[in-house]
């Protein structure tokens, strides 16, 4: 999505996604897309309507702060995935599983958590992402 490791540039994107789509400026189509995210998630828009309050900010989990550019950003690598169908088979796996959990939300907030997991064990190993097990946990949230 995209191709940066500063933080607060990757926030920028946020922020400047959803002042155009407030505005109804022309978008390219990853700022549609983060705009489309950040619109689901109105708990999120006074902190991206305030440059202040965004960049430079830690959200600490310890404190009990979840980081909506992380929770965001998860929305929009599971999209991007059904998008292009890789792993293999998760467009069909999406579709099942937004009519199993009642929505794309719903069913988008369970895969989080499988995305959170492979994505941590990757880390850990120093390895790429185990995209089988990846959508074994995914298949494993049918069954729930």
């Amino acid at each position: 999505m995209f191709y940066s490791q500063d933080r607060d540039q990757i926030r920028r994107v946020y922020l400047e996604s959803w002042r155009k789509a407030r505005e109804g400026l022309p978008m390219e189509a990853i700022e549609q897309l983060v705009a489309d995210v950040v619109m689901e998630h109105p708990e999120y828009h006074a902190l991206l309507e305030h440059e202040e309050r965004s960049l430079g900010r830690e959200f600490l989990p310890e404190l009990g702060e979840a980081n909506p550019f992380m929770h965001m950003g998860m929305h929009i690598a599971i999209r991007e995935q059904v998008a292009s169908n890789r792993p293999q088979g998760i467009r069909a796996l999406h579709r099942r599983l937004c009519r199993a959990y009642g929505g794309v939300m719903e069913a988008e907030h369970a895969m989080m958590e499988c995305l959170g997991e492979v994505l941590w064990q990757s880390q850990q190993m120093a390895m790429p992402p185990d995209e089988a097990a990846y959508m074994r946990a995914l298949k494993g949230l049918e069954t729930r």
